[in-house]
């Protein structure tokens, strides 16, 4: 077990560090959304906090906490750990709510950094009125973003200690000001939140501002990977008891309010003027931490994109040897450059809130859907438990999503047009797929044993190369790539001393590297299994002539080039590698939905790695093919006169 996920204080500190950044620092803006610094209304106050406390239980801790961290994927969390855990129902709906929640989420990753952030520094305007705010959070921003590279193990052991003070100050601030004023707990009654909801004018649009107290859930669902449930579930014990001491502080403060007060913050006026500019400073702090939850959630989710090919091979880091660590330069710097531009665009906190809060309820309701079916099918579960906490879940959501549908014309249109652009990219990407997946075929490899016999023995075939090398996508002996096929036969027919088929895997170790091989044809073609551990480098090149040497070694081949010249000269033996592409016919008629997903996949793969970049493969021994399927082939008529 690795040391963040063992339970133990220091893993603890490193869970509070990341994971619950983001839910922590809601804090900060939640009741000033709620009154507008000026509605100190006590029915709007109770109704509002009973909002809160019941959301906190109910989708933060029931949903999340308790039902969500116990659907993982080989230990990873997100909406794609339960997309992944539905692929064996074989029901072709779940990749839309999978694909939604992920651009949503992403869509937030552009808008948490940036609230939480300037939502902390602006209290220094209490004190330095004519402090200008916007060139200090733009500064932290990128400094955040650049600190990625070290990875989450290493940020989380500098957060730790500070989220610890931080939860601590909050709850020691909320319980002076119940002290003063007790009478708040009467929002404990579930009852004065369904009657603010149904009787408060305005109730149900209030509900845009309470749901900021629980934005980041999803995120902690998303770090399941980084951090183990165990260590999350211990650490939530401590963190919503901080919380809710702060929520109602906060409450009970503006319930002693007079009538007509206006607050520029209702989290900092709870502050004692002396402990100000510390309580700023710890502030500030973490609500630099608060983004980071978000981030690494982001990373394992476009990780786990990946792995399921709804998105293409981008270069991942591992700063440290935990699988679930992981670092994406250019989702970093894609996110980093989203951050930016939502503090330009938007300036203020306040014009933030009405951005923040659309997106990340559509990605809410994504996962309850996928969470319902998934228990549905799993049967963990009775149906007379599973159906009412769905059902209790979505109503939550909806009322959520209602409410925050008032913020479009505010600046909720900014998340819902960066999510449905991420969708559109997303879901043409994977119809492109799908295409491709329909017409890619796999053939017999004893149907293609012969064929290599007749190509090694065709006295006039010059030599391609000593050793042929395949990439194949099956991991199956007995299947190999129609494409690899059709480059073999009936492209130009390719002489080579010695075959090989190379399939390449992952495992969840970090290190180390080793194959599996089996003789096709003895000394002439060979199927070979490398698996390599998630930090270790797909040097395929390195890698098969190590099991070149150790099959020479083994006196199952010999090391003669089939080059004279090479065997006279002491040269090695000569490998060359043919990466085989498919590539839409042009003889067909597409649909424009189909050549819209054609040209988005194409668009996609470009920003990614090649295939040579992701084997380690140098280009001098490197040929690249491409091979023609069709979708629908078309009748082509051509008129021919002599």
């Amino acid at each position: 077990m690795s040391m963040s996920k063992k339970i133990s204080l220091g893993g603890l500190l490193i869970t509070m560090g990341i994971v619950f950044g983001d839910i922590g620092t809601s804090p900060l803006y939640v009741f000033t959304a709620i009154t507008g610094g000026k509605n100190f209304d006590p029915e709007l106050i109770i109704g509002s906090m009973s909002c809160v406390l019941w959301t906190l239980l109910v989708l933060s801790t029931f949903k999340y906490v308790y039902l969500a961290l116990n659907s993982d994927n080989k230990g990873e969390g997100g909406i794609f750990a339960l997309y992944a855990l539905l692929l064996k129902t074989r029901a072709k709906w779940i990749v839309i709510p999978a694909l939604i929640g992920c651009a949503t989420l992403i869509s937030d990753g552009f808008l948490t950094p940036a609230i939480s952030i300037s939502s902390a520094i602006e209290g220094l305007n209490i004190s330095f009125p004519a402090l200008p705010v916007q060139p200090i959070v733009v500064t932290i921003i990128i400094l955040l973003f650049l600190f990625q590279q070290f990875g989450t193990q290493v940020i989380g052991r500098a957060f730790g200690p500070i989220m610890l003070v931080w939860f601590s100050l909050l709850g020691v601030l909320g319980a002076l000001q119940i002290v003063q004023n007790p009478g708040v707990l009467a929002a404990i009654n579930p009852w004065r939140a369904i009657d603010f909801v149904i009787n408060y004018p305005m109730g149900i649009w209030i509900l845009g501002a309470v749901f900021l107290c629980t934005t980041g859930a999803e995120a902690l669902y998303s770090d399941l990977g980084h951090f183990g449930k165990k260590n999350i579930r211990i650490s939530w014990s401590f963190v919503i008891t901080m919380l809710l001491l702060n929520y109602f502080g906060q409450a009970a403060f503006c319930l002693n309010l007079p009538a007509g007060t206006e607050l520029q913050s209702v989290f900092y006026s709870t502050v004692p003027s002396a402990m100000l500019p510390f309580v700023i400073g710890i502030a500030t702090m973490a609500a630099i931490i608060a983004s980071q939850a978000l981030i690494t959630g982001i990373f394992t989710l476009v990780n786990e994109a990946m792995k399921l090919n709804l998105w293409t091979t981008l270069k991942v880091k591992y700063p440290t040897d935990e699988k679930g660590q992981i670092y994406i330069p250019l989702i970093n710097y894609f996110l980093m450059f989203g951050c930016l531009a939502v503090v330009f665009i938007f300036g203020k906190s306040s014009n933030m809130e009405s951005a923040y809060g659309l997106a990340i309820v559509i990605d809410m309701l994504m996962t309850s859907l996928l969470l319902g079916f998934l228990l549905i099918s799993s049967r963990k579960h009775s149906l007379f438990f599973i159906i009412p906490s769905i059902l209790l879940f979505v109503t939550f959501e909806t009322a959520f999503l209602i409410s925050n549908s008032a913020k479009i014309p505010h600046g909720g249109w900014f998340s819902l047009m960066i999510s449905l652009g991420l969708f559109m990219l997303l879901l043409l990407f994977y119809l492109a797929r799908r295409m491709r997946q329909r017409v890619a075929e796999f053939v017999s490899m004893k149907k293609l044993l012969p064929i290599l016999q007749a190509i090694s023995s065709d006295e006039t075939l010059p030599y391609a190369a000593t050793h042929l090398v395949y990439p194949a996508r099956s991991s199956n002996v007995g299947k190999i790539d129609s494409s690899i096929a059709y480059s073999l036969m009936r492209m130009a027919p390719k002489k080579a001393k010695v075959y090989w088929f190379v399939h390449v895997d992952t495992t969840d170790e970090p290190n180390g590297i080793h194959f599996e091989y089996t003789s096709l044809i003895p000394e002439k073609a060979y199927f070979v299994k490398l698996y390599f551990g998630f930090k270790e480098g797909h040097r395929l090149e390195a890698t098969l002539a190590q099991v070149f040497q150790y099959l020479c070694e083994q006196k199952e081949i010999d090391r003669k080039s089939a080059f004279a010249v090479h065997n006279e000269n002491g040269i090695p033996a000569d490998f060359k590698f043919v990466l085989v592409n498919t590539q839409i016919s042009h003889e067909h008629k597409l649909r424009p939905i189909q050549l819209a997903a054609i040209r988005v996949y194409r668009f996609i793969k470009s920003i990614g790695l090649t295939t040579t970049e992701d084997f380690g493969l140098s280009s001098g021994n490197t040929v690249r093919e491409s091979v023609p399927i069709q979708l629908k082939k078309e009748q082509i008529n051509i008129e021919l006169k002599r």
